[in-house]
């Protein structure tokens, strides 16, 4: 009789010898990364890793849910991965299962809850769970305000290098909030966010040369700082660069430039931007003079409210008076 030759699964490919689905972060990434861009294979490796326990892959999968790749989006699913993997002391996970619980998707919406897990990812290190935790303590959800308490975990993820706690310690510093106000402190901070590129640190920075808070006043310098974050689509940003071609300061006076800025703030809803328009029309400021177009851009302003509404709503009387 003629042996039977028994040829091993593994190498078949169809399971890995030793731990069956053991990964590393990387590579669960590297399979959510495929399986969103439609590789059904990495998706089931994916799977199968996270359904034998591999909390890498529990957070990745529950990602994947979360953002719909390679998988319908599905909310609660993805929670149920990220608790899966949080259950293993996972840090990511307890973070993201903190963000499912303060938004409440894919489970009820509890700050308690959400703050239960943002604090033991934070007591791990995980920057995005110390800024959740200084965003709950300033607004005061699920536990009392404290503008202290929030300023300490914004500077924990600070020292860490995490951009958008260093801006919001650059507000903090600026409004006075549990700190004593400082311009300078400020703009140290919004400096060290500007250096990652973030541009409502940039915006921030051009608003502290414009008006010479905490720093020399230097319309040049603004500029600088404000055509950085307008290059990323700051609304702020780029009405700050048209009211400088407006004005011409820092740079030679140009309405065609100034109703550029212009444009593309309002393209954002920005109230100011609006109001610029409605004047550049109704002056005919490198535009065609055109009353009835000016007044549908301060009506747009009007509509907004506040300060600015109140502004736009006197032209328009004025304008239609005539």
């Amino acid at each position: 009789m003629q042996a039977r030759i028994v040829i091993p699964l593994a190498l078949m490919g169809l399971f890995s010898v030793g731990s069956a689905y053991a990964m590393t972060n990387t590579q669960a990434k590297q399979l959510m990364t495929a399986a969103g861009h439609g590789n059904a294979v990495d998706l089931a490796k994916l799977k199968a890793a996270a359904k034998s326990g591999d909390a890498d892959a529990e957070n990745n999968l529950g990602i994947a849910y979360y953002k719909g790749e390679g998988v319908p989006q599905d909310y609660a699913k993805a929670s149920y991965w990220f608790e899966k993997a949080a259950a293993q002391g996972y840090a990511d996970a307890e973070n993201n299962l903190g963000d499912a619980y303060s938004k409440g998707e894919g489970v009820p919406q509890d700050y308690a809850k959400a703050n239960y897990w943002y604090e033991k990812a934070a007591a791990q290190g995980n920057t995005d769970a110390e800024f959740s935790l200084g965003v709950t303590y300033c607004k005061g959800e699920g536990v009392p305000q404290d503008s202290m308490t929030a300023i300490t975990w914004w500077k924990k993820a600070a020292a860490q290098g995490y951009a958008w706690a260093e801006f919001n310690l650059g507000v903090t510093y600026y409004k006075g909030e549990g700190v004593p106000q400082d311009y300078a402190k400020a703009n140290y901070w919004y400096e060290k966010a500007a250096a990652q590129g973030n541009a409502d640190a940039e915006f921030k920075l051009g608003g502290a040369y414009y008006f010479g808070e905490g720093v020399p006043q230097d319309y040049a310098k603004a500029n600088y700082w404000f055509e950085k974050a307008a290059a990323q689509g700051n609304a702020g940003a780029e009405l700050g660069l048209g009211g400088a071609y407006y004005n011409g300061e820092g740079m030679p006076q140009d309405y065609a430039k100034a109703n550029y800025w212009f444009e593309k703030a309002a393209a954002q809803g920005n109230a100011g931007a609006e109001l610029g328009l409605g004047g550049a029309y109704y002056y005919g400021q490198g535009v065609p003079q055109d009353s009835m177009t000016a007044i549908t851009w301060w009506k747009k302003a009007a509509a907004q409210g506040g300060s600015v509404g109140r502004s736009a709503q006197k032209l328009i009387n004025m304008a239609e008076r005539g």
